[in-house]
């Protein structure tokens, strides 16, 4: 189309929402092949008795049904921003070198589902741990329907491991925590006052490209009336920086809307408490045994080493399931 490209924001809006109504189609499209297939291999095995038959429908059954969860699974995510992608901050708790540590394993986790998924990952800031690990990180993951699957991880992930950072080799508790908000286009409207802001420009930190840490490029944006403060160091020039952080500052208003009507409507989640005992919404224990367990679904796993190397799915699904019926799928992966 002549001119479509003049408008650089808006052709690439207009490419994501044409990549979410093609994923629909084509698992529809994918759906309706494998049922014809099953039926056309049913009957075959029924009228010829062919146990070759029988077997090939078999096997494209379990595919229908793992596809048909899936399909299932998106008509789960009818929020707004349900598709949309996903900007996701990893803290750690009170614990110094341990929770720093718990962090950026958390990190490692969530970029490791993104790959799987074939996920765009963007670090816009990282803040490393004095000894080990991580103080904080801000990530931007980009595809379709990012934020409406991430958004089961916002909350307090708590873990129980023997510590390698104790000479004594004794058991600690750890605490970090993960927020997770969506990035917010211009179609939906956030309004940010210039008088409410106040930009901070500083040297880059941390190692980065070739002039990253001789330029002052570093863009810290404080949002004065909600005291909500963001950071983008990992960009090149600080024009760049200061888009991608008021990116972010945009979805974590977003996002500090959307909990103000939660809480009337009585429904307020873990992800705003503190990072200690009490508030995780999930549990990570690999000792004395092995658990990971989800305190808001009851959904669980005892493969924990699979688990942090980032299969979130089945965790990710009973979330959206809880959400929408309170109820979660019996058995475990």
């Amino acid at each position: 189309m002549e001119g479509f490209w003049d408008d650089a924001n808006n052709a690439s809006k207009i490419q994501k929402e044409k990549s979410v109504l093609e994923e629909v189609v084509n698992t529809y499209t994918h759906l309706k092949q494998l049922y014809d297939d099953f039926d056309v291999l049913l009957d075959f095995a029924i009228t010829e008795e062919d146990q070759e038959s029988a077997e090939e429908a078999i096997g494209v059954y379990k595919n229908f049904l793992a596809e048909f969860l899936l399909a299932e699974q998106k008509v789960l995510l009818s929020g707004e921003v349900d598709p949309n992608n996903a900007i996701v901050t990893v803290n750690a708790g009170a614990g110094g070198t341990e929770s720093c540590d718990w962090a950026y394993m958390l990190l490692r986790m969530i970029i490791r589902w993104a790959e799987f998924k074939k996920f765009k990952v963007q670090i816009l800031d990282t803040q490393e741990g004095d000894s080990a690990g991580i103080k904080s990180a801000t990530l931007t993951i980009s595809g379709n329907y990012a934020y409406g699957l991430l958004k089961s991880e916002s909350g307090v992930h708590r873990l129980v491991r023997l510590s390698p950072f104790d000479s004594a080799g004794r058991r600690h508790t750890s605490f970090a925590s993960i927020y997770v908000s969506a990035e917010i286009d211009d179609t939906i409207e956030i309004e940010i006052l210039d008088k409410d802001l106040r930009i901070d420009v500083y040297r880059s930190g941390g190692s980065g490209g070739q002039g990253v840490n001789t330029t002052d490029s570093a863009v810290r944006i404080t949002h004065l009336p909600t005291n909500i403060v963001v950071v983008c160091q990992n960009e090149r020039s600080q024009l760049q920086n200061k888009a991608q952080a008021m990116k972010v500052l945009r979805s974590r208003l977003y996002e500090l809307e959307m909990e103000k009507r939660r809480v009337k409507e009585a429904a307020l989640e873990a992800a705003k408490k503190d990072i200690a005992w009490g508030a995780q919404i999930r549990s990570y224990v690999l000792h004395p045994y092995k658990l990971v367990k989800d305190h808001r679904t009851g959904y669980e796993s005892s493969n924990a080493e699979k688990v942090l190397e980032g299969d979130l799915d089945n965790f990710i699904d009973a979330y959206l399931r809880w959400l929408v019926n309170k109820t979660v799928p019996e058995g475990e992966v």
